[in-house]
Order: structure tokens, then C-alpha cells, then sequence
């Protein structure tokens, strides 16, 4: 663990190795990320680190927004010395990589999109910022256990209490005076980062679950339909955590993309 700014990191993997960045969701933490640097550190620079208002990292301005949380990672970047990496976001974390493509689009090598949205219907736009709202009334803990039955299937609950007990501690541990600001990003940010002009032009591959019902496969489609060449793999059986409740339907494909357009694997 090492911080600069304000932002807590970990940094695995060969120096100089092609560059990997993986932005966490709302909520979360660097730690979300445990099942997949295993997979990728053996053959690339990964780099984990805790959104402003998360984990470790220091508390974000009064009023952050989408291009706050870009600007984040443009500065670690740059205080690590990464010109350049693929950029692999989750939810909230993918509405970043999206965002920081559109700053910096250089400094980007191939982005991955897992369960992240696009432009919602109304009725479903409406449901979140009431969950703003409960969250900035209540604290993450009024939304946590709803949110538990949206990321994970009810089998995969039923099973494993102890990861329910983990992902439900990381989003207990946010400050409730902070959470929401954040949690209005997701809910409000997406329309600048929809139908991008210039268009993003990297490398994509969008992954959802086909029982993601926020961010499902109406959603990936959309998503990749704005970035030229995207490819789009839908999970089935599987809700938003996918990367927690069957890590190989996430990893594999995730690699397998990466080595193609980093090298790595070839």
C-alpha cells in the first residue's frame, strides 16, 4: 500500500510491463478487485487504488463531480510515471474509464466496461436518486442489504454469508456524510459520457450480466454501439458482482481481451 495526494494504491507486477488500471464501483474499494490482480499481475503492471471518498483515500471536494474522479486517476497516473494503460472500470468505475478516455485519450490502451450504465429510462432513473436520497437521509447502511440482492444471485447469497459479510462491511465503512455525493455521480453523471464527441476510439469490450437488471444488456449494447470495434460479452445467470460470485466469467475474457491488444499474452 502506498498513497500520493490523497490516493491509497497498490502497485503489482513487473516494472515495466504494460500498465493495467482497475477503478473500483461505488461503495467499494481497491480490495474488490482481490480475484482478478492474481490473474493479471503475472504478466502486467497493475495498478489498484481507492476512488476519493472510499477506502483509504482522503475525502473528495464538497461537490465532486464525474470529471473529479477522472482527474484522480490523470494525476496518479502522472505521479507514477504511466503515460499510458488499459483502463478497466466496474459500474461506477466504468463511467471513469469512460470520462478519462474522453480527457486523455492517448494515455488509454484498450478500456474495459464491466457492468457499467448507459442512459437510463426514466422509471429507472427515478429509482436511483430516490436511492441517493434514502442514502443522504439514512447512510449506506439503509441500502446496502436491497443492493446485496441486486449485485449477487439469491443462490450465491444463500451460499456464501461470508463474502455477503465482506462486500456489505466495505460499503458500511463509507462516511455517510460523503456517500451520497458520490452516489449522485452515478446517478447523474452518465449523460456526459454518452454519445461522446469526439467518439472514443480504443480498443473496448463491454461486459454486463444478463440478470444485471441496472446496467444490463440493453445497456453494454448501447455502450459499445458508441465506441468503434467494441466488443460486447453478456454473462448469463449472473448479476452485477459477477468479478466476486464467479470470478473466471470475468477474468478470462477480461485477459484474454487485454493480451490481445497490450501483447502481453502473445
Amino acid at each position: 500500500m502506498s498513497a500520493i495526494g490523497g490516493t491509497v494504491y497498490d502497485l503489482t507486477g513487473p516494472e515495466g510491463a504494460p500498465a493495467v488500471v482497475l477503478i473500483h464501483g461505488l461503495g467499494l474499494n481497491r480490495a474488490c478487485w482481490q480475484w482478478l490482480v492474481p490473474e493479471l499481475a503475472a504478466r502486467y503492471r497493475v495498478l489498484t487504488y481507492d476512488l476519493l471518498g472510499h477506502g483509504q483515500s482522503a475525502a473528495p471536494p464538497s461537490k465532486p463531480t464525474l470529471r473529479t474522479l477522472s482527474d484522480q486517476l490523470s494525476v496518479l497516473l502522472d505521479q507514477l510515471g504511466m503515460a499510458r494503460a488499459a483502463i478497466v472500470g466496474f459500474s461506477l468505475g466504468g463511467m471513469i474509464a469512460r470520462r478519462f478516455a474522453q480527457d486523455h485519450p492517448a494515455r488509454v490502451a484498450a478500456l474495459g466496461i464491466l457492468h457499467s450504465p448507459h442512459r437510463r429510462t426514466p422509471e429507472a432513473q427515478a429509482a436511483i436518486v430516490a436511492r441517493v436520497e434514502q442514502a443522504k437521509a439514512e447512510g449506506p447502511g439503509a441500502t446496502v442489504e436491497a443492493a446485496l440482492v441486486r449485485w449477487f444471485t439469491d443462490p450465491c447469497r444463500a451460499a456464501n454469508p461470508q463474502m455477503m459479510d465482506l462486500v456489505r462491511s466495505w460499503v458500511l465503512a463509507n462516511d455517510p456524510a460523503i456517500y451520497p455525493s458520490i452516489y449522485r455521480i452515478l446517478a447523474e453523471g452518465v449523460d456526459e459520457i454518452v454519445a461522446p464527441e469526439p467518439p472514443i476510439a480504443v480498443p473496448a469490450l463491454v461486459i454486463t450480466g444478463d440478470e444485471d437488471h441496472g446496467n444490463g444488456p440493453e445497456m453494454a449494447r448501447a455502450i459499445a454501439d458508441e465506441i468503434a470495434g467494441a466488443e460486447v460479452l453478456i454473462l448469463p445467470g449472473l448479476r452485477h458482482m459477477a468479478l466476486a460470485e464467479d470470478p473466471p466469467s470475468i477474468n478470462r475474457p477480461l485477459a484474454a481481451f487485454l493480451d490481445r491488444h497490450l501483447g502481453a499474452g502473445a
